[in-house]
């Protein structure tokens, strides 16, 4: 079984997540700016075994899609032309900057420190990550 690597996608930077090899821990991984990511994750596909990437879907309230969606889409897009293998999914990110800064909040971490957007980024990634394993667990 290999890994969940799951991205939250930024116009300017995006968070990443990834799961261990057994799926059962979350871990922020990294943040990297939109433009490096496809690179990224060939370097890292080189060195790890990944099966399916998780994609963050925002989405409104109403369940529309967001604002921020239409560059994420043809990111999703680009990501399964150029990595037909590996299973892509979406994976509702609702309220996931707002978790990751309470998460930051309950850690303890100074106001200064929870302002780095790089930081909340990650959490959320992980978020994500989290969410979309329980879903997966729950499923089977």
């Amino acid at each position: 079984m290999g890994r969940i690597l799951a991205i939250d996608y930024g116009s300017k930077r995006c968070g990443l997540a990834v799961s261990d090899p057994l799926r059962i821990l979350a871990t922020g991984l990294t943040n990297v700016h939109s433009k490096d990511l496809i690179k990224f994750i060939e370097d890292y596909l080189a060195k790890e075994n990944v099966d399916i990437i998780v994609v963050g879907e925002p989405k409104t309230l109403q369940n529309n899609k967001s604002e921020s969606a239409r560059f994420i889409d043809p990111f999703v897009t680009h990501l399964k032309k150029k990595f037909p293998h590996i299973k892509i999914d979406r994976f509702d990110e609702r309220f996931t900057s707002k978790l990751a800064h309470q998460t930051m909040q309950l850690g303890g971490l100074k106001k200064k420190d929870r302002q780095n957007k790089e930081t909340v980024d990650i959490i959320s990634a992980t978020i994500i990550l989290q969410d979309y394993m329980q879903y997966l667990s729950m499923k089977a």
